[in-house]
């Protein structure tokens, strides 16, 4: 039985995090979506878990604060994510992990835009295809950078084992 490798897990979940944003940046573009209002709007958003209702109001600008807050929540969150999916990941080979990575960002989807708008109803405003696209990228990114990690830092090992 596999061990779980959290250091791997938790860079999955920032690598995970940093490539759903551009994605989510380039599906905005591609759908000729305000680009600036949306990413200051999602970090408003973001932000409000931590700040409070006070930053959503419009207009939705650039704010230090909560672009910071957001940033931090966001990495959070992927941070928890990554070590999440790794748990249901951790025995597959890479292609089933890659497919439950992509069940895991459509679960993720769901869970986040329609349950935790119970606690946080200005998440319902992210609602959409694009919000829904980028949460599966993000499960099969986190899920190939954690099946991919490990071996690299093995080969890494091996190499300079071989060396001496």
């Amino acid at each position: 039985m596999p061990s779980i490798q959290w250091r791997s897990a938790a860079f999955a979940g920032i690598a995970a995090g940093v490539t759903a944003t551009i994605v989510q940046i380039a599906l905005w573009w591609a759908a000729s979506e305000p680009l600036a209002a949306m990413l200051f709007r999602d970090a408003r958003l973001a932000a409000a878990i931590v700040i409070g209702r006070q930053v959503l109001p419009p207009p939705a600008t650039f704010d230090w604060s909560s672009m910071l807050v957001a940033t931090l929540v966001h990495f959070s969150l992927s941070i928890a994510y990554g070590l999440t999916v790794s748990v249901f990941i951790s025995r597959m080979s890479m292609t089933p992990a890659l497919l439950a990575g992509a069940v895991f960002g459509a679960c993720l989807y769901a869970i986040n835009m329609y349950g935790f708008t119970i606690i946080f109803p200005w998440f319902a405003a992210a609602r959409d295809w694009i919000t829904a696209a980028t949460h599966v990228v993000f499960g099969v990114v986190a899920a190939a950078v954690y099946k991919i990690q490990p071996l690299r830092t093995s080969n890494r090992a091996g190499s300079k084992g071989a060396r001496t």
